[in-house]
């Protein structure tokens, strides 16, 4: 039962990390040192997709599953729901680089947008 939370938490944080890699741009509006933190991260996510490099996350949740008994991502919400957004079936290296290019420009755009707000202020 641990084994299985311990999996449904890093999958969460996962999702929680995806979205702050697309949008977490959106924080540089409130605090200037934002991008900091937040373009590192930006490039992770991107370099993870364009290589085709697991994400160190994905292994240990499946350590956890296997620990727990499980296999595959059946069950409760978190597996119905969440799991097929990280995971999608199909994934192709031509849609990681999609993806990958999709984060990079949203990013671009947002932070784009940022600046030109502050210099128009």
């Amino acid at each position: 039962m641990v084994y299985r939370i311990l999996a449904d938490v890093l999958v969460v944080i996962h999702f929680g990390f995806i979205l702050f890699v697309v949008l977490g741009a959106l924080g540089a509006l409130r605090y200037r040192w934002w991008p900091l933190l937040h373009l590192p991260v930006v490039a992770w996510g991107v370099l993870i997709e364009w290589v085709g490099w697991i994400c160190p996350l994905t292994p240990l949740e499946n350590d956890f599953r296997a620990l727990a008994g499980r296999e595959g991502y059946q069950g409760g919400f978190i597996e119905h729901y969440l799991i097929p957004l990280i995971y999608p079936d199909g994934l192709t290296r031509g849609m990681q680089w999609t993806l990958g290019a999709a984060a990079a420009g949203i990013n671009l755009g947002l932070y784009g947008w940022i600046l030109w707000r502050r210099r128009k202020s």
